[in-house]
């Protein structure tokens, strides 16, 4: 990013309440921890408002800062580019740079799961022939997208913006902020359905990615879920789908579940095998989503192959890590909900193990009045001849515990609720033996990275 300030105002229909020249910016920033030499600081209001740390910003060589207008008593040692709204001022200046400024082709990927790993693969994918820039960590949020955008180098020719959401409202806000070329939707879960009440308005709400898209732009879904192909015949762009089901555009054969990497065949190439470094079937179907965008962008097929053989998954995400014991652990620990969760455990079950299979799994969160029989439910899919025991963490695991009572025996279930991680910790230590098999996941706000951290660095006598 590079603008001068006198631009910048002029975008927000603004003046700058102090002279200064032809000051470039190099960045946007709203976080002083993260401030560089040339950012433009966003004061935001969140637990603290933004304004407070104008000086700090200005310490660390922010340029200069946006400022509301209810704030104009404020006094800066950097210039103030006064406007109604902060938050917005960065969506606008976003959407300018987007359009004007760069002008490249954007794919906008959401989905209950799957979207960040998606992303990456896409992202992957096109970087063999364009200059790509992708969301990084979880900016997907109505400030994490023009984040994204503002962070885009003039050259960029592809962005790939993830898009989250969790009311109604907001995916139409960030897909006619971006105007898409291509929007992808992964599929249809129980994410957020406290918020929804079923999974038919979750449909409705990712469906919104779409109202942003380009009149030549191409909408790729999951065909395997009913509720995306009733709502697709909506759609007039042209479509693509993608799946397990033979009747998919693009679907995969012949997949193979390791540990670490996960094999497939394609109903479109047959002479070509891919193979994936990270497990599971459900990231199959990632992977098809990124092979429709790379084939929309004219990425050769080997390229493609090639790039999905060796892309990076943002961290967090079903990594195999080794602990102080020497156990093997699947760390997935960002995020969860039933669909998620299922997937995981049903993978799990399946590796080899000279050890135990031991789960530790946290609260599905944002679940509502579905949450218990939505915890209880993953009874079917736990079974104690592969997983042989369940650390179970959070008020609402609760409900899985006791639709376990009548499956497992009851030295094999370990029940603590929320506040008792620690003694969790301590018991999951004294257990764990070299030769096991270790899983954890749960919604990030269950915070099992804390667990992760005591398996990695425990010591023990």
């Amino acid at each position: 990013m590079k603008m001068t300030l006198q631009e910048i105002a002029g975008v927000l229909n603004t003046t700058v309440a102090k002279n200064v020249g032809q000051y470039s910016v190099t960045g946007v920033c709203f976080d002083t921890r993260e401030i560089k030499p040339g950012d433009l600081f966003i004061p935001l209001q969140g637990v603290r408002d933004g304004h407070d740390f104008i000086a700090a910003a200005a310490k660390g060589g922010a340029v200069a800062s946006l400022c509301a207008e209810d704030h104009d008593d404020i006094t800066a040692p950097i210039p103030l580019i006064m406007v109604a709204d902060p938050l917005k001022a960065l969506q606008e200046l976003a959407q300018y740079y987007l359009m004007i400024k760069v002008n490249p082709k954007v794919v906008a990927i959401t989905g209950s799961n799957g979207k960040t790993t998606t992303k990456d693969m896409t992202a992957a994918v096109l970087s063999t022939q364009y200059h790509v820039v992708k969301t990084r960590d979880n900016y997907n949020n109505n400030i994490g997208v023009p984040m994204t955008i503002l962070s885009m180098e003039t050259n960029t020719e592809v962005l790939v913006v993830e898009m989250g959401m969790d009311h109604p409202g907001e995916l139409d806000f960030l897909s006619r902020m971006a105007e898409p070329d291509v929007a992808v939707v992964t599929m249809i879960g129980e994410a957020h359905i406290e918020f929804f009440k079923t999974r038919d308005r979750i449909a409705d709400a990712k469906m919104e990615i779409t109202h942003g898209l380009k009149e030549d732009g191409l909408f790729i879904y999951n065909g395997d879920e009913p509720l995306l192909r009733e709502r697709a015949t909506d759609v007039d762009q042209d479509k693509k789908t993608f799946g397990l089901d033979p009747t998919n555009d693009l679907y995969a054969k012949n997949i193979v579940a390791h540990q670490t990497h996960t094999e497939f065949d394609l109903s479109r190439w047959p002479d070509l095998h891919f193979d994936i470094p990270i497990m599971g079937e459900y990231n199959v179907t990632n992977a098809l989503a990124a092979i429709l965008v790379g084939r929309r962008f004219h990425v050769k097929p080997e390229a493609i192959q090639r790039a999905l053989a060796t892309f990076k998954v943002t961290s967090n995400r079903t990594q195999w890590l080794v602990g102080d014991a020497g156990e093997s652990i699947l760390s997935d620990v960002y995020n969860a909900n039933p669909t998620a969760m299922a997937a995981v455990l049903t993978n799990f079950a399946g590796f080899p193990t000279k050890g135990r299979r031991i789960a530790v799994l946290g609260d599905m969160l944002e679940l509502g009045e579905a949450s218990h029989d939505l915890h209880a439910g993953l009874a079917d899919v736990l079974d104690p001849d592969k997983i042989n025991e369940v650390y179970l963490y959070g008020n609402e695991m609760v409900a899985l515990r006791d639709a376990l009572a009548d499956k497992y025996p009851e030295e094999a279930i370990h029940y603590y609720p929320e506040g008792e991680q620690k003694r969790m910790i301590i018991n999951l230590l004294d257990n764990v033996k070299s030769v096991d098999l270790v899983m954890l996941k749960g919604s990030h706000g269950m915070h099992l990275e804390n667990v992760l951290t005591a398996l990695l660095e425990a010591e023990r006598g």
